[in-house]
């Protein structure tokens, strides 16, 4: 349908008293970045703000007007803080619940998280919403290290430096001072039609090189290497190199901030190849522009009224199971796909999947076995005909997913209603050991009232709990609550999870129209005429708009206090003679609608020949 879905622009941020120069520069790279998408098809559909501290988070601020935006950006101040851990993950949750799936949030802060309990919580949304994290950590020069087998991390970077793997985001280590270079890559994120080539993680570092199909859609490539103490080297497919000494050389320019190496070159067809050293974690992302990329769903196979059909799988896969994959390709001439992989993160392990075309750039992907460890989705295909290494492509998706021994079911029956309890019935099952699982319960409205901490299990068991909420009386109908239930196996080994959306909907008791009654009609007098009425909607919810449908006439209203404490809205309908026709519509708080129509027309008299016999 021609319909492009543009970016969230969404930050998360520590307002603490040391972060001054950080809320600063991201306000500069947000006027730059609604300055320079203002006219563009691609500017960001929404604005999110998440702010925390310690003891505080949020509020979570989303709206689709930048000025409103810069405004409670502007409003932000940096100070208190007290010990150093900030609630770092409690603000990133309320950005991967309150931002739409496959969105890039991006974090900003110089602390560790106080709040390292929502670990596992947070790994969840990232799996379920398929959000990109990008942590910038301006914490480069802190003297609060860990003995570990990285000295050069600071402390506490290595929960962000997990995470924002997961995601398939990046966690960039910089002082203060190079933050306005590190930023770049959030405007690199809005450039339009972004897809990832390839992406891997290499924890500990070794020596290896790695290749990657680049097709004739692509511009703009980028290769991100985010680690430190490496080096490395790319070839084109026409054999010419260039070295990571090289800042600018035939193939193109690395600009170094902190741990972040950028690689911007040209967009040359075909196999491409590069080699990394490092005896520290690095990780290695390329990117680009093009119209052909993926989505997916991992489904399961049932037999319906109407032969084979299909349900969303929940959570993680069951370790050592099959697999059924549902994907789409988008864009380009007649893209087809080839082959469809799961790959391990660690690159030890492949296993391929068998494809089968549905219909027009919809397969099916079936697995005989899902990899142990974490793993992504490579797809490879060819884009027109005939085939050859220019039409080649692949894509892969930025999140890592893991299966688990455990299943968690979660059962949400109707709505909630503002004001009165509600309860969610999950279930635990487990192919492990037994024992306490801990149960994590958080949801973005902070409407929980009650939920167990733990559940016992038996081996190969299963147990139930309940989760019970409650919204305020003043909660808006319409609002969604997103609760994240997290069963946590004896040790925190594995886990699993459902993510459940509930409407929060006020109980319709109004089901009266509202009531529209003409007081008086002044004819036409120096070609205007007038028509006065009153609306009401007696004990009803109330009357939200007054409308004309039909007439281009001008319409007023004054709302007073009638008999009986009801509300009476006075409407006045002035229009020129030549318009002599007027429909009132009236709207209640639920959707009851009323009319008030009126005419000055003068009807002629009956001709001899349309005259009754007596």
């Amino acid at each position: 349908m021609g319909i492009t879905p543009s970016s969230v622009l969404c930050f998360v941020i520590d307002t603490t008293g040391s972060m001054s120069e950080e809320i600063q520069e991201v306000k500069r790279v947000t006027l730059s970045i609604i300055n320079r998408k203002k006219t563009s098809s691609d500017k960001p559909s929404s604005y999110i703000l998440v702010p925390f501290n310690d003891p505080g988070f949020g509020p979570l601020t989303k709206t689709t007007d930048s000025d409103i935006f810069k405004q409670r950006l502007n409003g932000l101040r940096a100070s208190g803080g007290g010990d150093v851990p900030e609630k770092c993950l409690s603000g990133l949750l309320l950005a991967l619940t309150g931002a739409p799936p496959s969105s890039d949030i991006f974090v900003f802060t110089d602390a560790p998280a106080k709040d390292i309990y929502w670990k596992s919580t947070v790994i969840a949304l990232i799996e379920s919403t398929k959000s990109k994290v990008t942590f910038l950590l301006t914490n480069a020069l802190s003297a609060r290290r860990r003995r570990n087998s990285n000295p050069e991390i600071p402390l506490g970077n290595q929960l962000y430096q997990e995470l924002a793997e997961a995601s398939g985001g990046q966690a960039i280590v910089i002082t203060k001072e190079m933050l306005p270079q590190a930023t770049d890559i959030i405007v690199d994120s809005f450039n339009s039609a972004l897809v990832t080539v390839l992406q891997v993680v290499r924890n500990p570092g070794r020596a290896e090189k790695f290749t990657f199909s680049v097709d004739a859609s692509m511009r703009n490539l980028t290769v991100y290497l985010t680690g430190n103490s490496l080096t490395f080297s790319l070839n084109s497919p026409s054999g010419v190199a260039q070295n990571s000494a090289v800042s600018d050389g035939p193939l193109g320019r690395i600009k170094v901030v902190g741990n972040l190496h950028t690689f911007r070159m040209d967009s040359q067809a075909g196999l491409w190849e590069i080699a990394v050293s490092s005896t520290q974690s690095y990780t290695l992302k390329v990117t680009g522009q093009s119209s052909i990329d993926f989505v997916y769903t991992f489904v399961e196979e049932f037999l319906g009224h109407h032969g084979r059909d299909f349900t969303f799988k929940e959570g993680r896969l069951h370790a050592g199971g099959i697999a059924t994959l549902l994907l789409s390709v988008v864009g380009g001439d007649s893209p087809r796909v080839t082959e469809v992989s799961l790959v391990e993160v660690s690159g030890l392990r492949v296993e391929n999947g068998t494809v089968e075309e549905l219909e027009k750039g919809d397969y099916l992907v079936s697995f005989e076995k899902v990899p142990d460890e974490k793993f992504v989705i490579l797809l490879k295909g060819v884009d027109g005909m005939p085939s050859s290494p220019e039409n080649s492509f692949q894509r892969q998706s930025p999140t890592q997913l893991r299966t688990s021994n455990l299943t968690v079911t979660a059962l949400a029956n109707g709505t909630m209603e503002p004001g009165l309890p509600y309860s969610v019935s999950f279930t635990v099952t487990t192919n492990g050991m037994a024992g306490h699982y801990t149960i994590w319960s958080q949801d973005d409205k902070k409407s929980i009232t009650s939920a167990p901490s733990s559940l016992l299990l038996e081996s190969m068991g299963s147990a139930q709990g309940s989760v019970q909420l409650e919204a305020p009386k003043s909660t808006p109908s319409g609002t969604d609550v997103t609760l994240t239930i997290v069963a946590e196996s004896p040790g925190g080994t594995d886990f699993n999870y459902a993510v459940l959306r509930i409407s929060v909907l006020k109980k319709v008791t109004d089901f009266s129209q509202p009531v529209c009654q003409v007081v008086s009609v002044k004819n036409c007098c120096q070609s205007k005429w007038e028509l006065t009425a009153n609306l009401t909607d007696g004990n009803g919810t109330g009357i939200q708009s007054v409308t004309v449908r039909l007439g281009d006439g001008t319409l007023k209203t004054t709302t007073t206090l009638g008999e009986g404490g009801i509300n009476i809205t006075m409407a006045t309908y002035s229009a020129s003679c030549c318009s002599p026709d007027v429909e009132v519509v009236v709207v209640d708080a639920v959707g009851n609608v009323g009319t008030c129509s009126h005419s000055i027309r003068v009807m002629p008299s009956p001709t001899p020949s349309m005259a009754t016999s007596p």
